[in-house]
């Protein structure tokens, strides 16, 4: 069994686009004489000069690591999401999805196909997550917010760390993270007192020697670049004042605060400052780190934004997690090559569009390190210990 290892069903135009595009090719690669009114659109655009939109129709290189894993992975147009393997004229599957995220085969998704895109483009990567904890040092308990499925929480989860509670506004991803993670998250709205009031409480009684953490991020649509134009007036952007409230409700001894690239620009970096003015206001030092996904052994280019801060007065600042894969081969250095899509998913049964492969089993043995981590036949930590020293030197 092979949970969620399932691909989206395709109409027949967009059938003609995938069997017209070579793995590492995107929309260029399909003839003009395919009718198709947005691939006009595109093409105009491109030669007005705005943008080439090249991950478009995309279909994924096997021997590199992919491109973000959004929420709408099923859509051939909206990314590069085309399987590595020609022969299979379609989008990944939801387990292929998962697994270039990092969450193992045995983590099951809730909810309609819809839900289990969101669950797992929206999520952190949880073996990046479990780096970021590993940067903590020593593991305490922690409260999870706009937790999602849990990617946060499964990877503080691998390096030690206790979940106390965790909400999030989809009852989906809520039902995720109880099966998978622990059974203690609610539906919950950030914006109701209530529910800080809840996540607060469940503190209460908590061995206090050990460390207590705050992680979580507000929904990032808001920030991202992609999509729709941004604004300071999508209430969205907002929520980061009632992660401060739990904050300075909860007095965590260091908190995690995850969103997207477009953070960082917004307004002109004044919208991070202004985020930043309010953990100073409740009592915290925080340090900003940017993270690429694929520099710390994820199968997948995605590019974060950590915010990172520890209670003033207590505990030393973490240092930010030295990256231990290389993207370029400029450097001299004997270095660690990235995760490719391949060593993700190459042992997973081939599909058609539409078709449901969860009752298969496995094509192949296990042919890299990272699919028997997938498999749950190596542990994370050992993953990691048998990964992050292996180096080879690149050519010049």
């Amino acid at each position: 069994m092979i949970p969620n290892h399932q691909s989206a069903k395709l109409s027949a135009l967009d059938l003609q686009f995938a069997r017209a595009v070579p793995p590492g090719g995107n929309w260029r690669d399909i003839p003009e004489s395919v009718p198709s009114e947005r691939l006009a659109q595109i093409r105009e655009s491109c030669a007005a000069g705005k943008g080439s939109r090249s991950t478009y129709y995309g279909r994924l290189r096997p021997d590199a690591p992919s491109y973000t894993i959004g929420t709408y992975y099923t859509r051939p147009g909206n990314g590069c999401f085309l399987h590595p393997d020609a022969s299979q004229d379609r989008t990944v599957s939801h387990r292929e999805a998962a697994r270039l995220q990092s969450f193992p085969d045995d983590f099951v998704f809730s909810g309609s196909q819809r839900a289990v895109c969101q669950q797992i483009g929206n999520a952190v990567p949880p073996l990046l997550a479990m780096q970021i904890a590993e940067a903590l040092g020593r593991p305490g308990d922690m409260v999870d917010v706009f937790a999602g499925c849990g990617g946060l929480s499964l990877g503080f989860k691998w390096q030690g760390w206790n979940t106390l509670a965790a909400t999030d506004f989809n009852k989906f991803a809520v039902d995720a993270f109880n099966q998978n993670v622990a059974p203690l998250a609610i539906v919950g709205d950030m914006n109701d007192d209530g529910v800080i009031e809840h996540l607060a409480r469940a503190t209460d009684g908590r061995d206090r020697t050990k460390p207590l953490a705050l992680v979580g991020g507000p929904p990032c649509q808001g920030f991202s670049t992609g999509g729709k134009k941004r604004s300071e007036d999508d209430e969205r952007n907002h929520l980061h004042a009632r992660y401060s409230a739990l904050l300075d409700r909860m007095k965590p001894d260091v908190f995690i605060f995850e969103n997207v690239l477009g953070l960082l620009s917004m307004s002109g970096g004044k919208f991070l400052q202004r985020i930043l003015a309010g953990f100073d206001k409740a009592g915290y030092d925080a340090q900003v780190w940017k993270m690429n996904a694929a520099e710390f052994g994820v199968p997948q280019r995605r590019i974060r934004v950590v915010i990172v801060g520890v209670r003033r007065g207590g505990m030393a600042p973490p240092r930010r997690p030295t990256e231990w894969c290389s993207l370029s081969s400029a450097g001299l250095l004997p270095v660690n090559l990235p995760v490719t899509v391949q060593d993700a998913i190459g042992d997973l049964p081939p599909l058609a569009a539409g078709q449901d492969g969860s009752a298969f089993d496995y094509a192949t043995p296990p042919s890299s390190p990272y699919q028997a981590l997938m498999r749950g036949e190596m542990t994370p930590a050992e993953y990691l210990a048998a990964t992050r020293g292996r180096s080879v030197k690149l050519a010049a």
